[in-house]
């Protein structure tokens, strides 16, 4: 049996906040969004290359305060990327050692953004 890949979903509390962090600061774009009534839950995808990420509003789907690792191409030029936007809410520092920046959300939902150490090397 072959496996393809995982989707995380992370817990949000605030539909605007999600979308201005996961949109706006980390560039992320909307694929979908899901309600069974207006006034329900939001569950929505947003992926930026080929990381695919689920948020949910839905308290029974997941807990606040996850970490997720996102391989990047780059992490050092995504963490100065970042740092230039300026955003109010997040300064994310880099990791020499873990060739990462971690970055997290207003849900606690901690995303660590790395670089293939031995890609790095080379």
């Amino acid at each position: 049996m072959e496996f393809k890949g995982a989707v995380p979903i992370l817990r949000i509390f605030d539909e605007s906040k999600a979308k201005e962090f996961y949109l706006t600061f980390l560039e992320f774009q909307l694929d979908w969004e899901h309600r069974y009534e207006p006034d329900f839950p939001l569950y929505a995808q947003v992926s930026k290359g080929g990381c695919v990420l689920h948020l949910s509003e839905h308290h029974g789907d997941c807990t606040p305060g996850a970490a997720i690792r996102i391989e990047v191409e780059d992490a050092k030029a995504w963490q100065e990327y970042l740092l230039a936007k300026q955003y109010s809410y997040a300064r994310p520092g880099f990791s020499e050692e873990w060739k990462a920046v971690q970055v997290t959300d207003p849900f606690g939902n901690r995303l660590h953004f790395y670089s293939d150490k031995k890609e790095q090397e080379e």
